[in-house]
């Protein structure tokens, strides 16, 4: 079984499609994706959703920033399997159990490793998308992927991550318990 971390991009938001209640209106852009097995990252355009299906049904474990709430939910309509029933290890909701607050992968990543997001915001990667700019947009989700993964791994490292209070600024660490669940087969 594979480790996955992934990030997804929308052609579309929240406002387009009536609110987050209708999540699985958003339409897939862009799918980013480390593959732990094979070391390396992969690209998936909406074209490419058969073959990055062929891939999670592979996955013992898929690691992500924000997504419960956004990834998975998208993923698991368009790609039509039960990505609710692998194990998910989600590092928003990591830092929200430690410390009771939620912050941005960018303030997380530039606080714990001095580098930040290439864009401020998702909705970046669908003007992107709008104006053509397909190679930029692979770049902005790979980023966030290599981000999430090596944030994943210090936090395995060090047992935790640094967490500046929203107003205060004051650094928190957010600990973490990041023993990874057993890999098992899938009847995929």
């Amino acid at each position: 079984m594979d480790k996955l971390v992934i990030d997804i991009e929308t052609k579309n938001s929240f406002a387009d499609v009536g609110g987050q209640a209708n999540i699985t209106d958003l339409q897939i852009s862009f799918v980013g994706v480390y593959s732990y097995n094979q070391d390396k990252f992969l690209s998936y355009t909406e074209h490419q959703l058969p073959e990055l299906t062929d891939l999670l049904k592979k996955a013992g474990l898929i690691i992500g920033f924000a997504s419960n709430r956004f990834d998975i939910p998208v993923l698991n309509h368009h790609c039509k399997i039960d990505l609710f029933g692998l194990p998910r290890i989600d590092l928003l909701e990591e830092v929200e159990l430690a410390l009771g607050q939620r912050i941005s992968l960018d303030i997380l990543a530039r606080t714990n490793m001095n580098v930040g997001k290439t864009h401020s915001s998702g909705l970046e990667a669908i003007r992107l998308y709008e104006e053509g700019k397909l190679d930029e947009l692979r770049d902005y989700c790979l980023n966030d992927v290599k981000i999430t993964r090596d944030l994943y791994e210090l936090a395995k490292k060090q047992g935790h991550l640094l967490v500046p209070h929203r107003t205060t600024g004051e650094m928190s660490k957010a600990y973490f318990n990041l023993n990874e669940p057993i890999m098992y087969q899938t009847l995929f």
